[in-house]
């Protein structure tokens, strides 16, 4: 990869710092979709010790490109976002990863490839944080920012896909304790 290329694609990532999210973060200010995939990143490296039969590079690989195609769509919340997004998404990411140098396109592909599959200890543990991640900072928010149906989907995200470890089953449990408890001090 020449630095030209190396550049062209760091200004490309660069758009997820623009790039809203539906959360807000503690202080009122919307978050970016580069500040959740920091985030997970951040949470894949703490959990090192917890899942040490599990390649913590490759999960942090997955938790830093995961986002890559809302450079092109922006965020759509999960409980908006329809097939047809989800196809153009993909459509717009397949493109640009493959106008990638060789081996940095091949390396990408195979992330890709391996997350959409969900067959892997690091694919489940990578969904598993980004799904956790949003009930956090949905937990870290002001709880008038949030939309009607998130008091129920606070309580319920996520539980099937920590379903595979007994600690991400704990720690999902202990949100709720926290969301509940936000919840019930607000009214």
């Amino acid at each position: 990869m020449t630095p030209k290329e190396f550049l062209e694609i760091i200004h490309v990532a660069e758009r997820l710092k623009d790039t809203p999210r539906h959360c807000t973060t503690s202080k009122r200010r919307i978050e970016s979709v580069a500040e959740h995939s920091w985030r997970i990143s951040l949470m894949a490296m703490l959990l090192r010790h917890e899942f040490p039969e599990i390649n913590t590079d490759k999960v942090v690989n997955m938790c830093l490109i995961h986002d890559l195609g809302e450079c092109f769509t922006g965020d759509i919340p999960t409980f908006v976002k329809t097939d047809s997004d989800r196809e153009t998404e993909d459509s717009l990411l397949s493109k640009w990863v493959s106008s990638l140098p060789e081996k940095v396109s091949k390396d990408f592909a195979a992330l890709y490839d391996e997350m959409n599959a969900q067959q892997t200890a690091e694919s489940k543990l990578y969904k598993a944080l980004d799904k956790l991640e949003a009930v956090i900072q949905h937990n870290e928010s002001p709880l008038d920012t949030w939309s009607e149906n998130e008091y129920e989907l606070n309580k319920t995200y996520a539980f099937d896909t920590v379903a595979f470890s007994g600690y991400l089953t704990e720690l999902r449990k202990e949100m709720l304790k926290e969301t509940e408890t936000k919840i019930a001090l607000t009214k």
